[in-house]
C-alpha cells in the first residue's frame, strides 16, 4: 500500500466524520446560541437550562437525519471492504 492510498483513506475518513457530525453540531450550536441569548436578555444564569432544549433538538435532528447518516456510514464501510483486495497489491 503506497502513501497516496493511505492519505486517500485518511481524507475519506475525515470527510465522513465531518458529514456525519455536521448536522448534530450545527443544531447544538444554534440551540445553544439561542438559549444563551435568551438567558442574557432575561438575566437568568442557570447553566442547566440549556441542557433539555439541546437534548430535545438533538433527538429531533437525529430522528430526521439519522437514516441519512447511517446510509452514509454503510456506503463508506461498503466502499472500504470493496477496496481491501486492491490495497495490498
Amino acid at each position: 500500500m503506497d502513501i497516496a492510498a493511505v492519505v486517500d483513506l485518511g481524507h475519506q475518513a475525515l470527510w465522513m466524520t465531518v458529514l456525519i457530525s455536521a448536522p448534530l453540531l450545527g443544531v447544538a450550536l444554534a440551540v445553544g446560541l439561542l438559549i444563551g441569548i435568551v438567558q442574557a436578555a432575561t438575566s437568568i444564569n442557570e447553566s442547566t437550562l440549556s441542557f433539555i432544549p439541546k437534548l430535545a433538538a438533538l433527538a429531533i435532528t437525529l430522528s430526521i437525519a439519522g437514516g441519512w447518516q447511517l446510509g452514509l456510514m454503510m456506503d463508506y464501510a461498503r466502499g472500504l471492504f470493496q477496496r481491501i483486495p486492491t490495497l495490498f497489491v
